[in-house]
Parts: structure tokens; sequence; C-alpha cells
């Protein structure tokens, strides 16, 4: 294993694979730094595999990302008001969004593969290109913590946002729309699945309804894993990178030492009560 693992091929493929994974971790950490939670990020990066897939052969490129990506924006919109407005409970408006934006899946590609076919080389290309030896995904997953890292750090957005997870009655106070915000945040995950899927996509060019299965549990890890509480207003993009990455490395070292799947699943779990745990510690240990 070992002789593999620090190959640049192999350094290269933990990078592509960890990209669907980045963009769904950088919403999920913009909906947690509000106290919130998104279970629904992996179903929806099913959605937006399938209506890529299908839209692509009618409307080109261009139109079936876009369509993909409101679909995504949709769903996060959803979630965010009734969470906002009704104040629902986030864990539970989530888990049943993440049971229609699979179900949709499943209906629009009527539980089968979806095939690009010609219509969607270019998506294809992208997912197998390079930029100096570096692939298109892992270029994306750069640039979109990169901008996630300035809106949380140097804008007036990031702030409250991470200000309303500190302390939400103080921001309301202050005559801050808390609802609008709150919203935005789901709205910012439900588009970066989407694309996690499109992503996910490009490698294969294949839309499926199974893309994105238990996502949603990798993404939360890795922004535990990065330091991000779970009570909110605390977290960062440079730290969820690093949580990506920790979990990928950890996922390749597994594969090649021929772990099965289901110990693997064990294994992440752990994982995630072990973070927890951790930061718990952490706090007491501050207090």
């Amino acid at each position: 294993m070992s002789n593999v693992f620090l190959t640049e091929r192999n350094i290269i493929n933990v990078l592509r694979q960890s990209a669907g994974t980045s963009l769904m971790a950088v919403g999920m950490l913009f909906v947690i730094l509000t106290r919130g939670i998104d279970l629904s990020v992996g179903s929806i990066a099913a959605l937006g595999s399938v209506l890529s897939a299908i839209l692509i052969e009618q409307y080109g490129t261009g139109l079936s990302v876009a369509g993909a990506l409101l679909a995504g924006a949709t769903c996060g919109l959803i979630s965010g008001l009734l969470i906002a407005l009704l104040k629902l409970p986030p864990f539970v408006t989530t888990l049943a969004m993440m049971t229609v934006a699979r179900g949709l899946s499943l209906i629009v590609s009527t539980g089968k593969p979806i095939q690009m076919g010609d219509a969607g080389a270019l998506v294809t290309a992208f997912g197998s290109g390079s930029i100096a030896g570096i692939p298109f995904p892992v270029v994306l997953m750069a640039i979109v913590f990169l901008i996630a890292g300035v809106v949380l750090n140097y804008t007036r957005f990031g702030r409250l946002v991470k200000a309303i997870g500190s302390n939400v009655e103080a921001v309301r106070l202050s005559g801050i729309p808390v609802a609008f915000y709150t919203t935005a945040v789901y709205v910012i995950s439900g588009v970066l699945a989407a694309a996690a899927g499109i992503v996910s996509s490009s490698r294969t060019g294949i839309g499926s309804a199974n893309i994105g299965v238990g996502a949603e549990l990798d993404a939360i890890a890795a922004v535990v894993i990065g330091g991000a509480s779970l009570m909110g207003g605390r977290g960062g993009a440079f730290n969820t990178f690093i949580g990506v990455i920790v979990l990928g490395i950890i996922a390749n070292m597994m594969n090649l030492a021929r772990v099965p799947g289901y110990h693997q699943q064990v294994f992440m779990g752990c994982i995630i009560v072990g973070a927890m745990l951790l930061q718990y510690a952490s706090n007491w240990f501050r207090k």
C-alpha cells in the first residue's frame, strides 16, 4: 500500500475524488455556522446529476448545468424558508427534503442510469481534463474554497452568518433580517450540492439517482474534523478543506488496504463521533 499511496497519480486521484465532497462540505459549513444542518445535500447531488444528464441532450451544456443548479437552489430555498419563517427544526426539514429530492431523482430517471452521450462531451471533458496536470474538478474545488474563505472572512455576509450562529437574538435585535441570511445559506448549500452531482457525473458521463448516498455524513464529518462547531458561529473554509483532505486520505488508504465498504462506513461513523468528542473536550477545557 505504501508504494502506491505516495505516488503522484494516487495523490491526484485523492484530490479528484474529494472534489464532490468538498463542494457539499462548503455548503454544509455555511449552514452549520448558523447552527443548522442540511441532510439533503446527497439527494440534491443526485437530482443535479440526473437533471444535467437529461437536459443536456435537448438544451446543451450551459442550460443543462444552469437547470440542475436552479433545481438545487430551489430545494435549498424551500428548506431555508421553512426553517427561517416557520421555525421548523433544520434536522426534520432537511430530512424531508432529502427524501423528496431523492424521490424526484428516481422519478425523473425512472430509476435507471442516464448516459450523457455525445451531447455531454464538454461535461465529461471537464471531468477527465486537467490544467498543468491538475484535474479540472480539483481546480473548481480550490476556487470554491477560496471564494468561501473570502466571503466568510472579509464580507458582511460572512460575518453575519457567523454572528447568527453565535447569538441569533443579538443579531435579530440589531435589526438584521435573520430569515434572509438563514435562507441564503441553505440556497448556497443546495447549489453546491447540485454542482457536486454534476461534477460526479462529469467523471463517469452518467447521471444517476444513486449518486450521493450517505454524502451528507461525509460533508458533516469534513466540517466537524475541520474544527467547526455544530453549535454554530465557529468554523472556516481552510479548516474544512483540511477536513475534506483528511477524509479523502483515510478513504483512499482503506481502499488500498482493501477494507470492505461496510467496514468503511462504520469507521467513518466513528470518526464523526470522535471528532465531536474532541470538540466537546476542547470546549470543556476552554471553559
